[in-house]
């Protein structure tokens, strides 16, 4: 037994039946009225979609059937007038032929032509050409015009008649013309020559000139003429014959307007230079004029054009149910999220409604409260007098805008302060049916201000204590905001000191701090988000009226109003300022003291430098008494010795200058100085101590190098310094005589952006372990046991005063330390 197999087809079918119904289902009530009311729209789209398509495939079968009608009828007249112009040629060829023959003289030649011209109407024209391009003879019809009638014995001139006479001289074979377009009153002809060829010699030709329009009017089918316009064009499709037809514009239908049916084919045995073209009329507007076809159309917009303001009104009216369904949720539930308690009393003080926040702030239900009089359950118990009077007051209308503040006690017995609000409450028509209450809990609001209150105080009383007066004044006014204890002891209640503080400060112009005559902020129009943004500005400035010394600090800032402000911050900084100048001077002494241990240390070695200038005084003084004593010494000679001794007296009183301007006291004078005769001084006076200590010095100055602004003693002082303490290095380290050498190198550098110059001296030392690169330029840190440790923390502070950068690094060759750089760098003038 087998069972039978399940209906696939009928399965297959029901499951888009089922897919349609959940889909249905799932939308929503208001997709299934829009999808219904669509649904009648797109109905009648479609149909109207149908019958354009149907009229225009009709149209489109029409058009096609006329091209291929068309096709037809112009092949079949180019047939006809390819047969009309193949006996014309097969008559004129029997002509040539019996002229070949010497059948025919010339009066017989003109009788055949006249009977040919006469019989055929196409036929214009028969010449007889000889072979040197002379006319022998020739009949043309009456109606071609002087211009083209050719004389007897006329040689023929340069042109398309005579080109044609050549190439059926080399041809051979009859040859047709191309026809052209003709000027002024000429026709345009086609022309034929048919070669005399009497036993293969060329003998000349019979030339027929036939009309292109009667060729059109005589050679193809009448019905054709009639039923399309026929026109014959040449290569360049210029109309020869026939009128064509002008572009169509239909007026109804513009996109159905355009070019006509037209087809066009080459005459033969002509070739593409006649051409044969037809256009068809039109006989009527096709099924798209029809009546049928707008009526149908027209029917189509307006049942969809009603359909379409069905389904507007239909639309609208569902859309204003919604707005009103929407409000009526919105509103409730804007009254059940509010914070604010609403109550609502009638004119006898019952209460009608409560919100769900005012059952929220009393913990009462809306049960317990509506239809209350007064006393209200959540009136605290001993305040019922009280709340009865701004009961009374609220119906009567007497209540003031800003509200009231009282005391409410909650359902399970706390207490909290409110601030009521009442407002009449008017109905539709515009009666008051009563009195609307809105209830805030300002519990929190309070405590907050008593906060506040207290931190006011605290702010107060810390601003007042400060050791430095802070005033507050608004820009381009003289009001003063806000000024604290020491301000008002030092400049009193007035805006003056604030502005003179502003003034000196050069904050900001003390002009622009006041309001013009016509009452104009004179900083109107100034951006206040960058200027309360920006850092404040720092000043010291010396106020003659206090005797002091402040530093100003300034900065803007929104006051509280919006307006905007400026507050100055002075400190006195007078103890500072003269600890600063006591500073000064304990460092000028200082460097005094360095240059003064510098010399002292460089003592023997300037002993030895004078000793060998004043001992070659005293030779040479010695050497000229005993000369002159023995009378053995000539004016030259003695003037010579005179000019040595007085070079080295001039080297020995070099020597002491330089020393004594090294180490006189001066105060710091910072000017243009050149930077190669500043290290040409302090090479002169360290090389010395470097010969002392039997160490070569080479240096490099960089050529035409800028001035640098300087005060040159003191620069000579760390270059000697640093010359100096290189020898001791190398000294220390007792290196080979080949390896004692210290270099300076003056050349340009930059430095963070900015041009300068850099001072460089390397020795070849044991250079510096790396605790003492640590404290190398503190003070009172030396690595020498007779050191004082004062050398270099002067040598970095002259640099740094001069606003340049000065360090210090370990030279290796591999891990071996090679010696120690110093460098330093000044900033150009």
């Amino acid at each position: 037994m087998t069972t039978p197999a399940p209906d696939l087809p009928l399965s297959a079918a029901r499951q888009p039946l089922r897919w349609w119904r959940s889909w249905w289902s799932s939308l929503s009530p208001t997709r299934q009225d829009r999808f219904a009311a669509l649904a009648p729209l797109v109905a009648v789209f479609l149909f109207l979609t149908a019958i354009v398509v149907s009229f225009w495939y009709l149209r489109t079968e029409e058009v096609e059937r006329e091209k291929e009608a068309l096709r037809r009828d112009v092949e079949y007249a180019q047939q006809r007038l390819r047969l009309r112009l193949l006996e014309r040629q097969e008559q004129v060829m029997r002509l040539a032929r019996d002229l070949s023959n010497d059948e025919l003289a010339r009066s017989d030649f003109v009788a055949r032509a006249e009977a040919l011209i006469s019989q055929y109407p196409e036929l214009h024209a028969l010449t007889w050409i000889d072979a040197s391009r002379r006319v022998r003879a020739t009949h043309a019809a009456p109606t071609v015009t002087s211009s083209q009638i050719r004389v007897n014995g006329e040689v023929l001139r340069k042109g398309e008649t005579a080109d044609l006479f050549s190439l059926a001289r080399d041809t051979l074979q009859p040859v047709y013309s191309q026809p052209a377009v003709a000027s002024g009153d000429a026709m345009p002809l086609l022309q034929l020559q048919v070669p005399l060829a009497p036993e293969r010699q060329f003998d000349g030709v019979v030339l027929a000139e036939y009309s292109i329009d009667s060729l059109l009017r005589y050679g193809l089918p009448t019905e054709v003429l009639a039923r399309y316009a026929v026109t014959l064009l040449d290569a360049s499709h210029h109309v020869l014959a026939g009128t064509p037809l002008a572009p169509r514009n239909s007026e109804l239908l513009p996109w159905m307007g355009g070019k006509a049916n037209a087809y066009q084919v080459p005459v033969a045995p002509v070739g593409n230079g006649l051409v044969l073209r037809a256009q068809a009329y039109r006989t009527s507007l096709g099924v798209v004029g029809s009546g049928l076809f707008w009526m149908v159309g027209t029917l189509s917009v307006l049942t969809a054009w009603l359909l379409i303001a069905t389904w507007r009104h239909t639309r609208r009216r569902v859309q204003a149910q919604q707005a009103l369904v929407a409000e009526t949720n919105f509103r409730r539930a804007m009254e059940n999220s509010v914070l604010t308690g609403m109550r609502a009393l009638d004119m006898e003080g019952r209460i009608t409604y409560v919100n769900a926040a005012f059952c929220q702030m009393t913990g009462w239900s809306e049960a317990d409260l509506v239809g209350k009089l007064p006393p209200y359950p959540y009136w605290p118990e001993g305040e019922f007098e009280t709340l009865r009077a701004k009961l009374f007051e609220e119906l009567s209308g007497r209540t003031v805008s800003g509200g009231f503040q009282v005391r409410v006690q909650r359902k399970g017995g706390g207490m909290f302060d409110a601030r009521l609000y009442v407002s009449p409450l008017i109905d539709a028509r515009g009666q008051q049916t009563g009195w609307m209450t809105s209830m805030t809990d300002i519990t929190e609001p309070n405590r907050v201000r008593e906060q506040l209150t207290a931190s006011h105080e605290r702010f107060t009383i810390v601003l007042e204590a400060l050791d430095a007066s802070v005033s507050v004044a608004p820009l381009g006014s003289e009001e003063l905001l806000f000024a604290n204890r020491l301000y008002r002891q030092w400049f009193g209640s007035q805006t003056g000191g604030h502005l003179q503080l502003v003034a000196q400060a050069g904050v900001l112009p003390a002009d622009r701090g006041v309001a013009s005559e016509e009452g104009e902020d004179g900083l109107m129009g100034l951006p206040t988000d960058p200027l309360t943004s920006v850092r404040s500005n720092n000043a010291e400035i010396y106020v003659p009226s206090l005797n002091k010394w402040l530093e100003v600090r300034s900065r803007y800032l929104n006051w509280v109003d919006g307006r905007l402000a400026q507050m100055v911050i002075a400190t006195d900084i007078t103890p500072r300022r003269l600890a600063e100048e006591q500073a000064a001077r304990q460092a000028e002494r200082a460097q005094s003291v360095s240059r003064l241990i510098t010399m002292g240390e460089m003592a023997s070695s300037v002993a030895h430098e004078l000793n060998q200038p004043l001992t070659a005084i005293s030779n040479y003084c010695s050497g000229m008494i005993s000369r002159i004593e023995r009378g053995q010494i000539a004016e030259e000679a003695l003037l010579t010795a005179l000019q040595k001794t007085a070079h080295q007296a001039q080297r020995a009183g070099q020597i002491i200058q330089r020393i004594r301007a090294f180490v006189k006291k001066s105060e710091p004078n910072r000017q243009l100085a050149d930077v190669e005769h500043m290290v040409a001084e302090a090479v002169e006076l360290a090389g010395i101590e470097l010969r002392r200590h039997n160490v070569r010095l080479s240096h490099y100055v960089a050529a035409r190098l800028p001035q640098v602004m300087a005060d040159t003693i003191l620069i000579e002082q760390v270059l000697i310094n640093l010359m100096k303490n290189g020898a001791e290095s190398i000294a220390n380290a007792q290196r080979p005589p080949a390896q004692r050498s210290v270099e300076l190198r003056v050349v340009p550098r930059q430095e963070e952006g900015q041009d300068g110059i850099g001072f460089s001296v390397q020795d070849t030392g044991r250079g510096l372990a790396p605790e003492v690169l640590a404290h190398l330029f503190e003070a009172f840190y030396s690595t020498k046991s007779e050191g004082m440790g004062i050398g270099l923390n002067l040598c970095r502070s002259i640099v740094e005063s001069h606003q340049g950068r000065m360090h210090a690094e370990n030279l290796y060759n591999g891990s071996e330390v090679t010696g120690c750089r110093f460098s330093f760098w000044l900033p150009l003038a």
